[in-house]
């Protein structure tokens, strides 16, 4: 059975970008915004790993870190500092502290699982990698090196994007707005775009505009990613432009991914003159 890991995190970008890769290898994690329900959390339930934040408000981490390392029963567990703190002492400071170990953020997504599996035994560790998120459908072997164009205004938005699809073997192209996005769809063939709604001073429905009445890029499956602030008018709206879905977040992993290995099969047998069109 895959360890219980508790997230404490008051930063919402990075609580979902760590859910996300430990979803994505196969862990159920249980997340609290706050040290004070995270550290209620930690006394009434037991936990194989909790990862937890330094610098949160009321009870910060190195609060949890104490009364955690005070109980007898909850001492054994392995406490690991996710922070932004990375001055010269910062470490030392953190394991002086009571945690067990310590990562740096911004974190790696290609390495942060295995960083946090160093703390769990052996037979809690979990031998699938992020592919054991995919749809029952396996990856047609023709999807595999497809290239997705990811725009976003957000880095995490990304991050969790680029950790959800790389290790599918799709490649990922990213732009952080949408004159970059546009730029990058026309330099280097893409197979799908996907796009968030809505951006700092700009919009998605812009960007989609932009690629339908570009006769080199209106064949391109275009799909939105984007946040519950839009709604099934915004949804319609997007689908009226000419995207091929339009999905909310936040969404599984294996959800994503069967979305778009649909798409692109759709596209495929459109492209070999099949009714079904993708876009």
């Amino acid at each position: 059975m895959p360890a219980r890991i508790l997230l404490i995190e008051d930063n919402p970008a990075n609580l979902e970008l760590m859910s996300y890769l430990l979803m994505a290898f196969g862990y159920t994690p249980h997340t609290f915004t706050h040290g004070a329900a995270g550290l209620v959390a930690a006394q009434a339930e037991m936990f194989d790993l909790i990862l937890c934040d330094i610098h949160m408000p009321e009870v910060d981490g190195y609060e949890v870190a104490r009364r955690l390392k005070a109980d007898p029963t909850r001492q054994i567990v392995p406490l690991v500092a996710v922070t932004a703190l990375a001055m010269v002492g910062d470490r030392e400071k953190v394991l002086a502290a009571g945690f067990d170990g310590y990562i740096v953020k911004p974190i790696d997504p290609e390495t942060f699982v295995q960083q946090i599996e160093v703390f769990l035994g052996p037979n809690r560790r979990t031998t699938a990698s992020a592919q054991s998120v995919a749809s029952a459908d396996e990856p047609l072997p023709q999807l595999v090196g497809r290239t997705v164009l990811a725009v976003d205004n957000l880095a995490v938005n990304l991050d969790l994007v680029r950790a959800i699809l790389e290790p599918q073997g799709y490649r990922v192209l990213s732009a952080t707005g949408i004159e970059r996005g546009l730029a990058l769809a026309r330099e280097h063939p893409s197979d799908l775009i996907l796009s968030d709604v809505c951006m700092a001073g700009e919009s998605g429905y812009d960007l989609i505009r932009a690629v339908k009445a570009d006769p080199q890029l209106r064949g391109i499956p275009f799909v939105f990613l984007t946040s519950t602030m839009t709604n099934e008018s915004d949804r319609a709206q997007g689908l009226a432009l000419g995207a091929s879905r339009y999905l909310f977040r936040p969404i599984e992993p294996d959800v994503l991914l069967a979305e778009i290995e649909d798409c692109l099969r759709e596209a495929m047998r459109s492209a070999h003159g099949d009714d079904s069109d993708c876009g």
